[in-house]
């Protein structure tokens, strides 16, 4: 799992992440986010890795 900033533009992704939110309900950009983790699950591919960023993930929430 990689830990250090990897993004090539990342305020480029965020802005797209958060134009793909714009003008949803609730139930529609939760569901935008599930299927973006999957997808971006899929293309990882490494359960040893997922199982990592699910680890990371948790250990950030507050």
């Amino acid at each position: 799992m990689k830990t250090t900033a990897n993004f090539q533009d990342a305020d480029g992704f965020y802005e797209l992440l958060i134009d793909a939110h714009a003008d949803m309900s609730p139930e529609q950009s939760e569901l935008l986010n599930t299927r973006l983790i999957l997808i971006l699950a899929n293309h990882i591919g490494d359960s040893a890795v997922l199982r990592e960023c699910i680890q990371a993930a948790k250990d950030l929430s507050i």
